[in-house]
């Protein structure tokens, strides 16, 4: 059971930029995306109009953050110093950002931009009007694939997801709302969760629970992003669902499409192509592989079936601490990506989830599956076939 990262996975992070940093001119390598600095430090937070800047040098690590985050970031044993502003726009992040990067004798920067983004009504200057500045995407590369500790964690996080799954199943009925189905399946799976774990959780949430189970319903499933509709369930209704449990930050992903009751030929004949078209991409899947041929063989086959103008979107994607992270499962990423970017990877993991949308709904599973060195691991493991899936 692994429930969080340890400590010298941030170590090995750490190292692994600083060796980039020494070939480059840059005197620190600096990082304002949230998830970079989760990811080689361990703090997260929330990204707002009020920006965090890690810089790292080969001796130092040191943050500038909002004062209201002082207290969080203080006791992270990675970080050397913590510089503040009192919040924004009063304070001047950018600023207090440069003179620590001066208080380590930095002139020049490798960054992950030139400076905070504008994220909600945030304005600024950017970090070459002060320093010399290349950029770099250091972290976006390393993670796409995770250690052996960060698939244990996917793969704790597939556990609850699949039991999130299941109550939502059992708690689905003719009558039943789609939004209080999922508030009551996505509490009991998190009580459950929370009640095994204990004290090993990680918390990671704020107001609500690690798990979250929900779908959407009716014609709303004839929209690969649809919302959840103000309609109670009723007999022959479509449902598209989804799953994940929040593990340390990392989050798998577990979709199926279920029936309310009886389901028709029309409906179980779409069904039947689009679980067709998930197997041919799971079983094509494996370390070497082009990423974009397991976009081509669900694309082949749906040529075949005469269905491609009812495919909306690629296969898949990759997944860990962002719900979507490269490499993305598309006949387009080998014209972007060649040599080893081009190809899968063993700690590459993937959502695999070819779709299918008519006029009146949708039919799309998703499960996760790693990349291992002798071949797959699929990690989600509710039922895909059609009779396992009536409610």
């Amino acid at each position: 059971m692994a429930t969080r990262l340890p400590e010298s996975a941030f170590d090995d992070r750490l190292a692994a930029v600083r060796d980039r940093l020494a070939d480059t001119d840059a005197d620190a390598a600096t990082w304002v995306g949230a998830t970079a600095i989760e990811y080689l430090t361990g703090f997260h937070h929330i990204q707002t109009e009020r920006p965090v800047v890690l810089a790292v040098t080969d001796d130092r690590v040191e943050v500038t953050v909002p004062r209201l985050e002082v207290e969080r970031v203080e006791p992270n044993p990675r970080i050397d110093a913590v510089h503040h502003y009192f919040d924004y726009p009063g304070g001047e992040p950018v600023s207090v950002a440069v003179e620590m990067l001066d208080g380590l004798g930095v002139d020049a920067i490798a960054a992950d931009v030139d400076g905070p983004p504008g994220v909600m009504g945030y304005e600024g200057p950017a970090f070459s009007e002060s320093l010399d500045v290349e950029t770099q995407s250091w972290v976006d590369r390393m993670r796409w694939a995770k250690s052996d500790a960060e698939v244990d964690l996917i793969r704790e996080s597939a556990k609850w997801a699949n039991l999130g799954h299941r109550y939502l199943a059992d708690f689905s009925e003719p009558g039943a709302h789609p939004a209080t189905v999922s508030q009551r399946a996505s509490t009991e799976a998190s009580r459950a969760m929370l009640d095994a774990l204990g004290d090993a959780y990680s918390v990671r949430v704020r107001g609500d629970g690690p798990v979250h189970a929900g779908y959407i319903s009716g014609e709303e499933t004839a929209l690969p992003h649809g919302h959840t509709p103000n309609e109670r369930l009723s007999e022959g209704d479509v449902l598209v669902t989804g799953a994940t449990a929040n593990v340390d930050g990392y989050r798998s992903e577990l979709e199926r499409t279920m029936f309310v009751g009886d389901y028709s030929d029309e409906q179980e004949h779409y069904f039947e192509l689009m679980l067709e078209a998930q197997t041919l991409a799971i079983d094509a899947l494996g370390p070497g592989v082009r990423v974009a041929e397991v976009d081509e063989v669900v694309w082949e086959y749906f040529e075949e079936q005469g269905v491609t103008d009812l495919a909306q979107h690629h296969v898949g994607h990759n997944i860990g601490l962002g719900a979507h992270e490269p490499p993305y499962i598309d006949r387009g990423w080998g014209e972007r990506y060649d040599g080893d970017d081009a190809v899968m990877a063993p700690g590459h993991v993937y959502t695999i989830e070819p779709g299918l949308y008519t006029d009146e709904y949708g039919y799309r599973h998703s499960d996760t599956v790693a990349i291992t060195e002798s071949g797959t691991e699929r990690l989600t493991n509710f039922p895909r076939d059609i009779d396992s899936n009536v409610v």
